[in-house]
C-alpha cells in the first residue's frame, strides 16, 4: 500500500490524499496549524463566543465527557481557564473499563461540576452492535451516534446552547481543515458519525426487534429545536493549540489523572483510549479492513511532532498493530457470533488495495484488568433475526425539520 512519505498514514485512511511529493493531507494540515494560524486571534474569537452565551441560564455550556484524556482536559480547561460553569454529560456506551470510574470520581470532585449520565438499554445496544458490524464492519454505531446525538438532546432538554468538544478532526483526518472552523453539527454527524445509517434506517433494518422510541438518543434532534436555542457546538481545538502529550501531562499534574494499558497500544501511550473495553477489537477491526491500527495512528502523530523517526515508528507499528486481541472471544460471546462470522462480516468492507490474511495473525497480550470486565451471561436473551421474538413494530415518526 502507498504510504505518506513523511508519516505512516496509508492510502486506505478515509479522506486521505497525497500531494506530488507523496505527503499526506493530514501532514500538510499539521504544517498549516503550526505556521499559518493566528492563535491569539482564535482566542479572541473564543472570548467573544463565551461573552455571547455564558451567564444566560443555570449552565454556561455542556461538556461531553467519556473520562478519556481529551474530555478530561477540555473539562479542566473550561472550569479552570475559562471559569465557566458546565453541565457534564456522559453517554455510557456499556464499554467503560473499571479504572475509568476511579478517574472520573477524582476529576468531578476536584473540579466541582454537575454531572448527568445516560445509558441505553443493553438489549438494544447489542442489536445495534451486531447490525452495524454486518452493515458497516463497525460495531460502534451506537457509540458514535449516541455520544453526539444523545448529547445534543441533552442540550435541548436542559436549554444549554453552547457545547464544547475536544480537538478538531483536522488533527487526524481530512474531513475538515483547520481553516473551516469545524462545528459538531448535524452536517458533521451525517458525514462522520452515523456511517450513512440513521436511527430510522436502523429501526427498519432491525425488523421490529426494537421500538422506534428505543432509538431516540441515536436520532439527531429536530433542527427547529436547535435553531430556537441558537445552538453552537464547537471544537475547543479550533481555538487553542491542541497537543495531546502536553494535555496529558497537565491533567496528570493538576488532577491526578492517570492512564493504563490498552490492547494493541505501546505502553508509552498509556493515555490513549483507556476508557473502553471494546477498543482492542475496534482497532483490530480497522486493521482487518484497512491494514492499519492504533499504533500507526500514534506513530504518525509523533512523527509530525518530531518525537519519533520514521524508521523507529515503522518498527513499533510492526510490533503492535494487527495482533489478535485477547478480548476477541469475550467480544464474540457478547454478540453471539463465531470468529469465522466476524471475519466474514469484515471481508465485505475491506478497502482496496489492502488484503488481510488471518493466517498471519499473532495473538496479543491479555489486558491487566481483563478479569474484571463484565461477563454477564446473555445467552438466553434473543439477539439478531434468528432470535427475534417480538412482532414487527410500525411507528409513525415526525418529519425532519
Amino acid at each position: 500500500m502507498k504510504r505518506c512519505t513523511r508519516c505512516l498514514n496509508v492510502e486506505t485512511v478515509d479522506t486521505l490524499t497525497f500531494d506530488a511529493e507523496g505527503v499526506c493531507s493530514v501532514c500538510r494540515q499539521s504544517e498549516y496549524k503550526e505556521e499559518a494560524i493566528d492563535w491569539d486571534d482564535r482566542q479572541i474569537q473564543l472570548d467573544a463566543l463565551i461573552d455571547e452565551y455564558a451567564g444566560k441560564g443555570p449552565y454556561d455550556c455542556i461538556v461531553p465527557f467519556s473520562g478519556g484524556k481529551d474530555s478530561v482536559f477540555q473539562l479542566w480547561y473550561i472550569v479552570r481557564k475559562l471559569k465557566l460553569k458546565p453541565l457534564v454529560v456522559r453517554f455510557n456506551h456499556w464499554g467503560y473499563r473499571p479504572k475509568v470510574e476511579e478517574n472520573n470520581t477524582m476529576v468531578f470532585k476536584k473540579l466541582g461540576v454537575d454531572v448527568i449520565e445516560f445509558q441505553p438499554n443493553f438489549h438494544v445496544v447489542r442489536e445495534l452492535m451486531l447490525e452495524s458490524l454486518k452493515r458497516r464492519g463497525d460495531f460502534c454505531w451506537h457509540c458514535h451516534t449516541g455520544i453526539y446525538a444523545g448529547v445534543m438532546h441533552m442540550a435541548v432538554r436542559f436549554e444549554v446552547p453552547l457545547l464544547f468538544w475536544g480537538e478538531s478532526t483536522a488533527e487526524y483526518h481530512s474531513w475538515y481543515t483547520f481553516e473551516e472552523m469545524e462545528e459538531v453539527d448535524e452536517k458533521r454527524f451525517n458525514r462522520l458519525m452515523n456511517q450513512g445509517i440513521t436511527a430510522d434506517d436502523m429501526f427498519e433494518f432491525l425488523q421490529g426487534r426494537v421500538e422506534m422510541r428505543d432509538l431516540w438518543m441515536f436520532n439527531y434532534p429536530k433542527r427547529k429545536d436547535l435553531m430556537r436555542l441558537k445552538v453552537r457546538s464547537i471544537c475547543l481545538g479550533n481555538y487553542i493549540k491542541w497537543d495531546t502529550r502536553a494535555n496529558v501531562e497537565l491533567i496528570g499534574k493538576e488532577l491526578g489523572w492517570h492512564g493504563h494499558e490498552v490492547e494493541g497500544v505501546p505502553p508509552e501511550y498509556h493515555y490513549e483510549k483507556v476508557e473502553c473495553t471494546f477498543q482492542g477489537m475496534r482497532d483490530f477491526s480497522k486493521f482487518v479492513k484497512r491494514g492499519y491500527g492504533r499504533t500507526n495512528h500514534l506513530m504518525s502523530i509523533d512523527i509530525r511532532h518530531q518525537r519519533k523517526t520514521r524508521e523507529e515508528a515503522l518498527r513499533i507499528e510492526e510490533q503492535y498493530d494487527g495482533k489478535r486481541p485477547a478480548s476477541m472471544d469475550w467480544f464474540l460471546e457478547i454478540l453471539g457470533i463465531s470468529e469465522g462470522d466476524y471475519y466474514d462480516y469484515l471481508r465485505a468492507h475491506q478497502v482496496h488495495p489492502w488484503v488481510f490474511d488471518k493466517d498471519k495473525v499473532e495473538d496479543g497480550p491479555v489486558p491487566y484488568d481483563f478479569d474484571k470486565w463484565d461477563r454477564t451471561d446473555m445467552s438466553d436473551i434473543p439477539l439478531g433475526p434468528e432470535g427475534k421474538n417480538t412482532p414487527i413494530l410500525k411507528r409513525e415518526t415526525e418529519p425532519r425539520e
